[in-house]
Protein backbone atom coordinates (compact mmCIF):
# COMPACT_ATOMS: atom_id res chain seq x y z
CA UNK A 1 0.00 0.00 0.00
CA UNK A 2 1.23 3.38 -0.25
CA UNK A 3 1.63 5.32 2.81
CA UNK A 4 3.68 9.16 3.35
CA UNK A 5 6.34 8.49 5.32
CA UNK A 6 8.00 10.54 8.25
CA UNK A 7 11.59 9.02 7.94
CA UNK A 8 13.26 11.69 10.02
CA UNK A 9 12.28 14.89 12.20
CA UNK A 10 11.95 18.03 10.54
CA UNK A 11 9.68 20.09 8.45
CA UNK A 12 6.67 19.04 6.36
CA UNK A 13 9.09 18.26 3.64
CA UNK A 14 10.66 15.61 4.45
CA UNK A 15 7.72 13.51 4.03
CA UNK A 16 7.77 11.58 1.26
CA UNK A 17 5.46 8.49 -0.61
CA UNK A 18 6.43 4.48 0.03
CA UNK A 19 5.25 1.69 -0.37
CA UNK A 20 4.18 -0.28 2.97
CA UNK A 21 2.85 -3.59 4.13
CA UNK A 22 -0.63 -3.64 4.36
CA UNK A 23 -1.16 -3.89 8.23
CA UNK A 24 -2.65 -6.95 9.97
CA UNK A 25 -5.78 -6.45 12.57
CA UNK A 26 -4.50 -7.70 15.71
CA UNK A 27 -6.68 -8.65 18.67
CA UNK A 28 -9.52 -6.13 18.93
CA UNK A 29 -8.62 -4.55 15.85
CA UNK A 30 -9.70 -3.89 12.47
CA UNK A 31 -8.33 -2.97 9.28
CA UNK A 32 -9.88 0.30 7.61
CA UNK A 33 -9.62 1.41 3.61
CA UNK A 34 -8.98 5.14 4.26
CA UNK A 35 -11.05 7.46 1.71
CA UNK A 36 -9.81 10.79 3.43
CA UNK A 37 -7.81 11.88 6.08
CA UNK A 38 -7.50 15.32 8.05
CA UNK A 39 -4.50 17.60 8.59
CA UNK A 40 -4.29 19.22 11.93
CA UNK A 41 -1.65 20.89 13.55
CA UNK A 42 -0.05 18.51 15.61
CA UNK A 43 0.49 16.51 12.58
CA UNK A 44 3.11 19.11 11.77
CA UNK A 45 4.11 19.05 15.47
CA UNK A 46 4.77 15.10 15.03
CA UNK A 47 6.70 15.36 11.86
CA UNK A 48 9.13 18.21 13.09
CA UNK A 49 9.38 16.60 16.93
CA UNK A 50 8.05 19.43 18.70
CA UNK A 51 4.51 17.90 20.05
CA UNK A 52 4.41 16.72 23.55
CA UNK A 53 4.30 13.19 22.77
CA UNK A 54 7.12 11.48 20.34
CA UNK A 55 7.00 8.62 18.05
CA UNK A 56 10.25 7.27 16.41
CA UNK A 57 10.62 8.14 12.77
CA UNK A 58 10.23 6.60 10.25
CA UNK A 59 6.43 6.66 11.25
CA UNK A 60 3.16 7.53 9.12
CA UNK A 61 1.69 11.04 10.34
CA UNK A 62 -1.48 11.81 10.31
CA UNK A 63 -4.38 11.30 13.28
CA UNK A 64 -7.94 11.42 11.30
CA UNK A 65 -9.21 9.77 9.32
CA UNK A 66 -12.29 8.31 7.97
CA UNK A 67 -13.22 5.13 5.59
CA UNK A 68 -14.63 1.27 5.40
CA UNK A 69 -14.09 -1.56 7.55
CA UNK A 70 -12.00 -4.14 5.14
CA UNK A 71 -10.58 -6.82 7.36
CA UNK A 72 -11.79 -8.31 11.32
CA UNK A 73 -9.06 -9.00 14.07
CA UNK A 74 -10.44 -11.59 16.53
CA UNK A 75 -12.53 -10.24 19.02
CA UNK A 76 -13.47 -7.29 17.83
CA UNK A 77 -17.05 -6.62 18.95
CA UNK A 78 -19.92 -5.51 16.76
CA UNK A 79 -18.02 -4.19 13.67
CA UNK A 80 -18.59 -5.76 10.50
CA UNK A 81 -16.49 -5.74 6.51
CA UNK A 82 -18.12 -2.88 4.92
CA UNK A 83 -19.03 -0.47 7.43
CA UNK A 84 -18.58 3.04 6.82
CA UNK A 85 -16.37 4.80 10.00
CA UNK A 86 -14.00 7.45 10.69
CA UNK A 87 -11.66 7.74 13.92
CA UNK A 88 -8.59 9.24 15.48
CA UNK A 89 -5.62 8.54 17.00
CA UNK A 90 -1.76 9.54 17.38
CA UNK A 91 -0.56 8.62 13.77
CA UNK A 92 -0.74 6.58 10.88
CA UNK A 93 -3.81 8.09 8.92
CA UNK A 94 -2.27 9.16 5.88
CA UNK A 95 -2.08 5.75 4.14
CA UNK A 96 -4.18 3.67 1.89
CA UNK A 97 -4.98 1.43 5.36
CA UNK A 98 -4.55 1.39 8.56
CA UNK A 99 -5.11 -1.05 11.76
CA UNK A 100 -6.82 0.63 14.71
CA UNK A 101 -8.84 -1.09 17.87
CA UNK A 102 -12.57 -1.51 17.10
CA UNK A 103 -13.72 0.89 20.02
CA UNK A 104 -12.04 3.71 18.66
CA UNK A 105 -14.00 4.16 15.69
CA UNK A 106 -17.22 5.32 15.34
CA UNK A 107 -20.03 4.87 12.66
CA UNK A 108 -20.19 7.53 9.56
CA UNK A 109 -23.70 8.74 9.85
CA UNK A 110 -25.79 8.06 6.51
CA UNK A 111 -25.97 11.31 4.02
CA UNK A 112 -22.21 12.01 5.75
CA UNK A 113 -19.22 12.03 2.68
CA UNK A 114 -15.77 10.58 3.87
CA UNK A 115 -14.30 13.96 3.70
CA UNK A 116 -16.43 15.75 5.95
CA UNK A 117 -16.91 12.80 8.25
CA UNK A 118 -12.70 12.84 8.59
CA UNK A 119 -12.93 16.71 8.94
CA UNK A 120 -15.15 16.81 11.75
CA UNK A 121 -13.92 14.77 14.31
CA UNK A 122 -11.03 16.54 16.61
CA UNK A 123 -11.71 19.65 15.49
CA UNK A 124 -15.15 19.75 16.33
CA UNK A 125 -14.88 17.51 19.27
CA UNK A 126 -12.47 19.85 20.79
CA UNK A 127 -14.91 23.05 20.02
CA UNK A 128 -17.61 21.67 21.62
CA UNK A 129 -16.32 19.76 24.58
CA UNK A 130 -14.61 23.40 25.03
CA UNK A 131 -17.56 25.44 24.52
CA UNK A 132 -19.89 23.53 26.57
CA UNK A 133 -17.96 21.70 29.43
CA UNK A 134 -15.02 24.31 29.87
CA UNK A 135 -16.19 27.38 29.04
CA UNK A 136 -19.23 26.38 30.50
CA UNK A 137 -21.67 29.08 28.34
CA UNK A 138 -25.19 28.96 26.99
CA UNK A 139 -27.16 30.61 24.63
CA UNK A 140 -27.43 34.63 24.34
CA UNK A 141 -23.71 35.14 26.08
CA UNK A 142 -20.94 36.56 24.22
CA UNK A 143 -17.66 34.41 23.09
CA UNK A 144 -14.62 35.27 21.05
CA UNK A 145 -12.99 33.01 18.78
CA UNK A 146 -9.05 33.91 18.38
CA UNK A 147 -7.97 31.69 15.28
CA UNK A 148 -11.60 31.81 13.64
CA UNK A 149 -10.30 30.83 10.48
CA UNK A 150 -8.37 27.48 11.56
CA UNK A 151 -9.83 24.30 12.25
CA UNK A 152 -10.89 24.24 15.92
CA UNK A 153 -11.68 28.49 14.94
CA UNK A 154 -13.87 27.58 12.78
CA UNK A 155 -15.55 24.69 14.54
CA UNK A 156 -16.18 26.79 17.59
CA UNK A 157 -17.44 29.46 15.37
CA UNK A 158 -20.43 27.43 13.39
CA UNK A 159 -21.02 25.44 17.21
CA UNK A 160 -21.33 28.63 19.01
CA UNK A 161 -23.93 29.79 16.36
CA UNK A 162 -25.58 26.56 16.34
CA UNK A 163 -25.77 27.09 20.06
CA UNK A 164 -27.06 30.44 20.37
CA UNK A 165 -24.00 32.32 21.40
CA UNK A 166 -23.16 35.63 19.50
CA UNK A 167 -19.66 35.16 18.06
CA UNK A 168 -17.09 37.37 17.96
CA UNK A 169 -14.28 36.06 14.98
CA UNK A 170 -10.67 36.79 15.02
CA UNK A 171 -8.83 36.62 12.40
CA UNK A 172 -5.80 37.19 9.94
CA UNK A 173 -7.39 37.83 6.94
CA UNK A 174 -10.68 38.83 4.74
CA UNK A 175 -10.68 35.38 3.77
CA UNK A 176 -11.06 33.73 6.61
CA UNK A 177 -13.18 35.92 8.39
CA UNK A 178 -15.49 35.66 4.82
CA UNK A 179 -15.38 32.04 6.06
CA UNK A 180 -16.64 32.81 9.49
CA UNK A 181 -19.12 34.97 9.03
CA UNK A 182 -20.90 31.84 6.68
CA UNK A 183 -20.51 29.80 9.69
CA UNK A 184 -22.82 32.45 11.75
CA UNK A 185 -20.36 34.76 13.02
CA UNK A 186 -21.89 38.22 14.50
CA UNK A 187 -18.67 40.24 14.74
CA UNK A 188 -15.63 40.08 12.62
CA UNK A 189 -12.04 41.48 13.34
CA UNK A 190 -8.93 41.33 11.22
CA UNK A 191 -6.27 41.68 13.88
CA UNK A 192 -3.86 42.36 11.19
CA UNK A 193 -5.57 45.42 10.41
CA UNK A 194 -5.18 47.46 13.23
CA UNK A 195 -5.05 47.48 17.15
CA UNK A 196 -7.21 44.27 18.26
CA UNK A 197 -8.03 45.20 22.23
CA UNK A 198 -9.49 48.49 20.78
CA UNK A 199 -11.72 46.16 17.42
CA UNK A 200 -12.89 44.12 20.72
CA UNK A 201 -13.49 47.07 22.97
CA UNK A 202 -16.07 48.62 19.61
CA UNK A 203 -17.78 45.43 18.94
CA UNK A 204 -18.31 44.10 22.48
CA UNK A 205 -19.21 47.50 24.42
CA UNK A 206 -19.58 45.29 27.23
CA UNK A 207 -17.47 42.52 27.35
CA UNK A 208 -17.51 39.10 26.65
CA UNK A 209 -18.29 36.18 28.61
CA UNK A 210 -15.37 33.55 27.22
CA UNK A 211 -12.76 33.04 25.17
CA UNK A 212 -11.39 30.58 23.12
CA UNK A 213 -7.76 30.58 22.20
CA UNK A 214 -6.10 28.05 20.21
CA UNK A 215 -3.47 30.72 18.75
CA UNK A 216 -1.74 32.18 21.75
CA UNK A 217 1.13 34.54 21.26
CA UNK A 218 -0.12 38.14 21.64
CA UNK A 219 -3.74 37.31 21.03
CA UNK A 220 -4.01 36.39 23.86
CA UNK A 221 -3.69 39.29 26.49
CA UNK A 222 -6.38 41.44 24.35
CA UNK A 223 -8.58 39.07 24.14
CA UNK A 224 -8.67 38.57 27.84
CA UNK A 225 -8.83 42.19 28.92
CA UNK A 226 -11.98 42.22 26.61
CA UNK A 227 -13.61 40.13 29.36
CA UNK A 228 -15.91 41.36 31.71
CA UNK A 229 -15.97 40.27 35.35
CA UNK A 230 -15.86 36.63 36.06
CA UNK A 231 -15.64 35.80 32.29
CA UNK A 232 -13.49 32.22 31.40
CA UNK A 233 -10.38 32.43 29.18
CA UNK A 234 -9.62 28.70 27.53
CA UNK A 235 -6.68 27.89 26.45
CA UNK A 236 -6.49 25.64 23.75
CA UNK A 237 -3.14 25.64 21.89
CA UNK A 238 -0.79 27.46 20.54
CA UNK A 239 -0.64 27.47 16.76
CA UNK A 240 0.97 31.06 16.31
CA UNK A 241 4.55 29.27 17.90
CA UNK A 242 4.50 31.41 20.95
CA UNK A 243 3.29 30.77 24.75
CA UNK A 244 1.25 34.02 26.11
CA UNK A 245 2.60 35.82 28.97
CA UNK A 246 -0.29 36.40 30.97
CA UNK A 247 -0.18 39.17 33.83
CA UNK A 248 -2.07 37.80 36.64
CA UNK A 249 -2.91 41.45 37.66
CA UNK A 250 -5.68 40.61 35.12
CA UNK A 251 -6.90 37.70 36.44
CA UNK A 252 -7.40 38.82 40.40
CA UNK A 253 -9.01 42.25 39.31
CA UNK A 254 -11.46 40.73 37.15
CA UNK A 255 -12.18 37.44 38.56
CA UNK A 256 -11.19 36.10 35.42
CA UNK A 257 -11.09 32.12 34.95
CA UNK A 258 -7.96 30.57 32.88
CA UNK A 259 -8.73 27.02 31.63
CA UNK A 260 -6.63 25.10 30.03
CA UNK A 261 -8.95 21.77 27.84
CA UNK A 262 -8.07 18.17 27.83
CA UNK A 263 -10.55 15.39 27.09
CA UNK A 264 -9.59 13.57 30.60
CA UNK A 265 -10.23 16.19 32.52
CA UNK A 266 -13.92 16.17 31.52
CA UNK A 267 -16.58 14.58 33.55
CA UNK A 268 -17.41 11.07 31.77
CA UNK A 269 -20.98 11.74 32.14
CA UNK A 270 -20.45 15.16 30.59
CA UNK A 271 -18.16 13.63 27.86
CA UNK A 272 -20.67 11.25 26.54
CA UNK A 273 -23.28 13.84 26.88
CA UNK A 274 -21.24 16.25 24.34
CA UNK A 275 -20.61 13.48 22.01
CA UNK A 276 -24.63 12.54 21.91
CA UNK A 277 -25.27 15.89 20.95
CA UNK A 278 -22.08 16.45 18.72
CA UNK A 279 -23.30 13.68 16.98
CA UNK A 280 -26.69 14.82 16.11
CA UNK A 281 -25.44 18.20 15.08
CA UNK A 282 -23.25 16.00 12.79
CA UNK A 283 -26.20 13.56 11.06
CA UNK A 284 -28.47 16.68 11.52
CA UNK A 285 -26.69 18.57 8.70
CA UNK A 286 -23.32 20.67 10.55
CA UNK A 287 -20.62 20.29 8.19
CA UNK A 288 -16.55 21.12 9.06
CA UNK A 289 -15.61 23.79 6.16
CA UNK A 290 -13.07 22.10 4.01
CA UNK A 291 -11.12 25.12 2.40
CA UNK A 292 -8.19 22.23 0.85
CA UNK A 293 -8.20 18.59 -1.20
CA UNK A 294 -4.86 17.00 -1.93
CA UNK A 295 -3.98 13.83 -3.27
CA UNK A 296 -2.16 11.66 -1.19
CA UNK A 297 1.20 12.17 -3.12
CA UNK A 298 0.99 15.83 -1.72
CA UNK A 299 0.75 15.07 1.72
CA UNK A 300 3.94 17.07 2.32
CA UNK A 301 2.35 20.14 0.85
CA UNK A 302 -0.92 19.37 2.60
CA UNK A 303 1.15 19.67 6.05
CA UNK A 304 3.10 23.04 4.68
CA UNK A 305 -0.23 24.46 4.16
CA UNK A 306 -1.32 23.99 7.86
CA UNK A 307 1.75 24.45 9.25
CA UNK A 308 2.56 28.28 7.58
CA UNK A 309 -1.42 29.10 9.32
CA UNK A 310 -2.73 29.33 5.51
CA UNK A 311 -5.31 27.00 6.10
CA UNK A 312 -8.77 28.15 5.93
CA UNK A 313 -11.25 25.45 7.91
CA UNK A 314 -9.91 22.05 7.25
CA UNK A 315 -7.60 20.54 5.35
CA UNK A 316 -8.02 16.69 3.77
CA UNK A 317 -5.91 14.24 1.82
CA UNK A 318 -8.08 12.22 -0.20
CA UNK A 319 -6.67 8.94 -0.10
CA UNK A 320 -7.38 7.95 -3.81
CA UNK A 321 -5.34 8.35 -7.29
CA UNK A 322 -6.54 12.04 -8.24
CA UNK A 323 -7.17 13.77 -5.33
CA UNK A 324 -11.04 14.04 -6.24
CA UNK A 325 -12.86 14.52 -2.59
CA UNK A 326 -14.06 11.11 -0.98
CA UNK A 327 -17.42 10.34 -1.13
CA UNK A 328 -19.45 7.67 -0.24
Amino acid sequence: MRAAVCPEYGPPEVVRIEERPVPEPGTGEVRVRVRAAAVNFPDVLLVANEYQISVPPPFVPGSEFAGEVVALGPGCGPIAIGDRVCGTGLHGAFAEQIAVPAGKLTRVPEGVDFADAAAFGVTYRTAYHCIRSVARVSAGAELIVLGAGGGVGSAAVALGARLGLSVTAVASSPAKLEVARSLGAAHLIDHRGGNLRDGLRAALPGGADAVIDPVGGELSEPALRSLRRGGRFVTVGYASGTVPRIPLNLVLVKGIHVLGFQFQDIDRAEFDRNERELGRLLADGLRPHIGAHFALSDSAAALRLVADGHAVGKVVIDIDEDGHRARG
